[in-house]
């Protein structure tokens, strides 16, 4: 299994002395590399790589500011000279935190996390395609004011509109991320999100129970106790998708 990796830090040493560390591991094919936010951007979209090794601090947008900039982020492994207090500030699900200087064992470490992590994937989702609508296992980034967060597709039960902003409810967060409910309908599985109204976009797949509503309209329950209701208009389209 090739594993294709790029790595973005803006120290050309710090690039070379992981790329020569990442020699001992077959799987792992370096296929590009970026100094600063905006051009790992460019390669990470152009190439589609399956892991990116991140740092945090570079000049002008972090890490973190690459992340928000993506449609979908592949898997992470940080790269940083932050201490691991520092770190926990981050509530970020990567799959690992390398401290500069990097340490073979701890690299060894985050490459076996990634290995069973693509083949998890592998195994569930049979390789999809990386273009197309977002699925259930695809990770996106969301960050809201100094808290950022990797989540599965699958684990979000609601987007709400607030403005020019849609809220992001899973577990117990709702962080606010800055895009439309339009464009998010656009981009998502639409056998998974359903557009319930004007305001929501529901996961179906966290549907606890349904009723009636007024209007010839219904109420959806969903299993973290929101109640949405799904328009008259939309309820048509909801029957025949549930087909009941």
């Amino acid at each position: 299994m090739s594993i294709k990796a790029i790595i973005v830090d803006d120290e050309r040493l710090a690039r070379n002395e992981l790329k020569k560390l990442l020699q001992d591991f077959g799987d792992i094919e370096v296929i590009d590399e970026a100094g600063n936010v905006d051009e790992g951007i460019e390669k990470i979209e152009t190439q589609n790589p399956d892991l990116i090794f991140l740092d945090i601090q570079m000049p002008g947008k972090t890490g973190f500011d690459l992340l928000t900039e993506l449609e979908k982020a592949p898997h992470v492994v940080f790269t940083t000279a932050y201490d691991d207090y520092a770190l926990k500030a981050f509530e970020v699900n990567a799959l690992d935190y390398l401290l500069k200087p990097v340490e073979p064992r701890r690299l060894a470490d985050a490459i076996q996390k990634v290995q069973f992590e693509i083949q998890k994937e592998n195994a569930g989702v049979n390789g999809m395609a990386n273009r197309g609508p977002l699925t259930d296992n695809d990770q996106v980034f969301v960050k809201d004011g100094e808290r950022c967060w990797f989540v599965k597709l699958g684990e979000i039960r609601l987007f709400e509109s607030v403005g020019n902003y849609a809220k992001v409810f899973f577990g117990t967060n709702k962080p606010l991320i800055l895009k439309s409910l339009n464009a998010l309908e656009e981009r998502l599985d639409d056998r998974m999100f359903f557009r319930a109204n004007r305001k929501h976009i529901i996961n179906l797949r966290w549907i606890e129970k349904i009723e009636p509503y007024f209007n010839g309209g219904l109420l959806v329950e969903l299993k973290g106790g929101e109640k949405i209701e799904v328009s008259r208009r939309q309820t048509v389209k909801f029957k025949e998708m549930m087909s009941f």
